[in-house]
């Protein structure tokens, strides 16, 4: 898995410049830095992926793998049992979300899309009951495509703040524009064309709108997903690795109910973000139990441990004459008698995170009706794509070369500056929370509750200081815009 980037920035300069020399602090300028990506922790309760996962995925690499028998359906009727046991269980216990009851109720194909469509970008890497209020204001502001399509960036950054991955309201917008605008505002009915015609739709989203939203009989893989096959068929091998992610995407598609496409899906996520969990999984509540070859080695082990097993088990296992199975758990992490059904599947080795910094620089212009402050925006691609930010540059490893760098980028965005009033002031947010009354450097409880003496303030605290207080508390609405 691709590791997490941290983003670390250091302030470098307070400048003052005269006001015939520096734009507007709205001034739309595109960052100069590239390469820099933003990738989502894997959440096993939320959709595969944010703004990385949303790209087209390439063509898949067919490879021949020892596959024994033991981790697939053996039979029609071994499925036919797994999906209406499923769907019995979805019929009775499902929760009641917003998005359910509009894919439900709308009769118009295009608006129920796009209603799916909304709900599963939202959902991916963010908690259901995060997405409920934010999903309810966007359908009240935008309830269908045309609507989405005619907005402006900045309001759909707005209605996202706080969501985060602000790249799928990007790209969401971007594929409502085109489906107005190319595709005769009608969108495409099946997970091909879906994952082919739309931008940032991957082969999850596609499936998922062209099941629940168009029937389409083609089945799903997210995090929840994935944790249910795995178990039910006792699959330990690494979940994220390119064989086993082929044969969970092949058993969603042997699974998926024909005649209930989009309620099998749904209820195949239901089941692992509410049953089938990641820690505490509550068995005796499953309604596939009976299927699932976890819970069958658990009971396998059980009796092992308790010497009551002789002559030939009757519970199944992978044969061990077939060779190296590539679904089975790895023999450096054998079967762990305390974890029971969690043993599968076996979290994805993960390397440790990347740090990112960049040297940020307050550029304030004093004016009449009062101090501007100069903000840029970043690039359309990368990490925070086409947010508003105090200019900045990636980190250099010497004082002299991050003073040049950052000089050079602060003469393109607003003319001609003295070099003399460049000068390291400390890390960014360091240097404004540190200076604030009732509150001291140290533990979040700290900063946060416990008094400390007022220091006198430094001069970039000073204009950080000066800029949040005179925003927030007069225009906080119009810095938010600003800030988007």
């Amino acid at each position: 898995m691709t590791p997490l980037v941290s983003r670390l920035s250091r302030l470098w300069a307070i400048m003052r410049k005269p006001q015939a020399a520096v734009g507007s602090g709205h001034r739309k300028q595109a960052a100069s830095q590239e390469g820099r990506q933003k990738h989502a922790k894997n959440n096993s309760q939320a959709k595969p992926s944010a703004c990385d996962g949303l790209a087209r995925q390439p063509e898949e690499v067919v490879l021949q793998a020892s596959v024994s028998s033991y981790h697939l359906f053996r039979d029609v009727a071994e499925v036919t049992a797994f999906r209406g046991s499923l769907l019995s269980w979805y019929d009775q216990e499902k929760r009641d979300l917003p998005w359910r009851r509009r894919a439900e109720d709308e009769m118009d194909l295009d608006r129920r899309a796009y209603a799916v469509w909304v709900s599963e970008v939202m959902l991916q890497q963010t908690q259901v009951a995060t997405v409920i209020n934010y999903y309810t204001r966007w359908m009240q502001k935008w309830p269908t495509l045309q609507d989405l399509a005619s907005a402006s960036l900045e309001e759909v950054n707005q209605l996202w703040a706080g969501l985060g991955y602000y790249c799928r309201g990007r790209r969401l917008q971007e594929g409502a524009r085109k489906v107005v605008e190319e595709l005769g505002g009608h969108m495409p009915r099946t997970a091909e064309t879906l994952q082919q015609l739309l931008p940032g739709v991957g082969r999850y989203t596609a499936g998922a709108i062209a099941s629940i939203a168009f029937g389409q009989a083609t089945g799903v893989v997210d995090g929840n997903v994935a944790r249910v096959l795995c178990r039910v068929r006792a699959i330990g091998a690494d979940p994220s690795s390119t064989v086993v992610s082929q044969q969970l995407w092949g058993l969603a598609q042997q699974l998926v109910d024909p005649a209930r496409p989009g309620d099998f899906n749904q209820a195949a996520m239901e089941l692992g973000a509410t049953v089938c969990t990641p820690q505490r999984p509550l068995c005796s509540q499953c309604p596939v139990e009976s299927l699932c070859r976890a819970r069958q080695r658990v009971e396998r082990e059980q009796l092992l441990a308790s010497r009551s097993l002789s002559g030939s088990p009757d519970v199944e296992e992978c044969a061990p004459n077939t060779g190296q199975c590539h679904l089975c758990l790895p023999s450096s992490e054998p079967w762990d008698q305390t974890l029971g059904v969690v043993n599968f599947p076996r979290k994805a080795s993960r390397k440790p995170p990347r740090e990112e910094s960049s040297a940020t620089c307050v550029l304030e212009q004093p004016g009449a009706l009062g101090a501007q402050i100069l903000l840029v925006q970043r690039p359309n691609s990368g990490l925070l794509a086409g947010l508003w930010e105090f200019p900045s540059v990636t980190w250099e490893p010497s004082e002299q070369l991050q003073r040049k760098a950052l000089l050079q980028e602060l003469q393109r965005w607003a003319g001609p500056l003295p070099a003399t009033h460049l000068r390291h002031l400390g890390e960014v947010f360091r240097v404004y929370q540190g200076q604030q009354p009732g509150t001291c450097m140290g533990s979040k409880r700290s900063q946060v509750s416990s008094p400390c003496s007022r220091k006198k303030p430094r001069m970039g605290q000073q204009v950080l200081d000066n800029f949040f207080r005179s925003h927030i508390s007069t225009d906080a609405h119009s810095l938010n815009s600003a800030a988007q």
